[in-house]
Parts: C-alpha cells; sequence; structure tokens
C-alpha cells in the first residue's frame, strides 16, 4: 500500500504546474487548430487520445525504463533510455520540448530532494545524450520510492493536461469541457500501461504521421503562442 509520503510526492512532482515549463508547449494542438484538425470538443479529445497513446507507446516505455534502471542504481540503463527517446523525436519543437523540460525536471529535483542519480545524469549530460522528461520523471519518481505504475500515469496525466490547458486558449472550450475529457481520457491509462509494461526500449512506437506534420510545419510560421 502506497505511504501518505509517497502520495504526496506523486502529487508534487506529477503536478501539471510543476515548474517544467510545460505551459509553453502544445503538444502540436496549435498547428491543429489552426488547420481545422481539432476544431470542436469531439475532435479534441480524439487528438488528446491520439497523444497520450503516442505518449505510453514511446515516451511511457523510456519512463518505465529509466524508473526500474534508478530502481538497481544503473546510470548506463538511464543514459540509454535517454538516447531512445532522443534519437525518436524527428521533430525539432518535440526533441525541445523534451530536452528542456527534463532539464528543468532534473534541476528541480537536484534542488528539493537532493543526490541522486538523476542528479548524475545531469552532470554527464553536457558531454553526451540529454536529459529527457519522460526519462527524468519515471528516474525522480523510483529515487522518491514512487510505483512504476504511478509514475507511468503521472506522465500519461501530464501529456494529456499540457494539451488540454494548451486548448482553452486556443478553441473555444472551457475548463469544464477539459475536465470531461481529461476524466474520459485517464480511463484508457491503465490499459496503456498494461499494453507497454513489458516493452523494452526496442519496442518504443512512435509512429503518429499526422501530428509529425503537424509539429512539422509549425516551426516555420511567424506568429504562434506556443513553442510546439
Amino acid at each position: 500500500m502506497r505511504t501518505m509520503a509517497e502520495t504526496l510526492k506523486l502529487l508534487q512532482f506529477g503536478d501539471s504546474v510543476f515548474p517544467v515549463g510545460a505551459f509553453s508547449f502544445s503538444g502540436g494542438l496549435e498547428m491543429a487548430v489552426q488547420h481545422g484538425v481539432v476544431h470542436d470538443r469531439e475532435t479534441l479529445q480524439d487528438y488528446v487520445r491520439t497523444v497520450t497513446r503516442l505518449a505510453a507507446t514511446g515516451d511511457g516505455v523510456a519512463l518505465l525504463a529509466g524508473h526500474r534502471a534508478a530502481t538497481a542504481g544503473d546510470l548506463d540503463r538511464i543514459r540509454s533510455a535517454d538516447e531512445a527517446v532522443h534519437l525518436r523525436k524527428i521533430n525539432e519543437e518535440m526533441r525541445t520540448m523534451s530536452v528542456r523540460m527534463g532539464r528543468k525536471l532534473a534541476e528541480a529535483a537536484t534542488r528539493i530532494v537532493g543526490e541522486t542519480l538523476l542528479k548524475k545524469r545531469l552532470g554527464e549530460s553536457a558531454t553526451g545524450a540529454p536529459v529527457t522528461y519522460p526519462v527524468a520523471l519515471g528516474v525522480v519518481f523510483a529515487d522518491l520510492g514512487v510505483p512504476e505504475e504511478d509514475a507511468f500515469a503521472a506522465h500519461q496525466y501530464g501529456a494529456a493536461s499540457t494539451v488540454l490547458s494548451a486548448a482553452i486558449r486556443l478553441m473555444r472550450v472551457d475548463h469544464l469541457d477539459a475536465q470531461s475529457i481529461l476524466f474520459a481520457v485517464n480511463e484508457k491509462a491503465t490499459d496503456d500501461y498494461r499494453d507497454v509494461r513489458t516493452a523494452d526500449l526496442d519496442d518504443m512506437q512512435t509512429f503518429g504521421p499526422h501530428i509529425d506534420v503537424l509539429a512539422g510545419a509549425h516551426q516555420h510560421i511567424h506568429v504562434r503562442m506556443f513553442m510546439s
């Protein structure tokens, strides 16, 4: 049974307003709205579900690898997970999002928690593969004693809430619409975890061509609210 301390740590580091800069990114939604791909509550929910499914089969696998590596005290495996994430971010903005949020999380965790494997990983990243957000989140939660299932849930929640917080600024949806969508999408998190819990880094799947094309186009527009 999870302790109260573990629950509070999960809530703190899994909070959508934890200062890693997620508010700067829309997860590709800004371009999807501009092109009419997302235009109402139904299409928004479909889009968020696509984002969370890709988050599960791609970054979610790396998060679990990072969590398990941290639990085993294996810095090399953490580094391999970061490399796997970074190599699969074919779009520049998505790479920027993953690396910037990963570095911010590592810096914040070092200041809050202290000496951890993530601090060591951050120290060496200047000369190698950068720290990425999903792996950093997995490592932080492992260091804090939070089970991998809960770490995965926090990651999926964050992927959905990032898009939905952007939607409130980009579309005619209100906070209750966003919360209703979040509630519905969260129902799939357990199924997603079951699907990927036995996957390894070679099994990571990030195939989402529609989102990739929208994200690629976004970096060339001159007026925008978000960095992705």
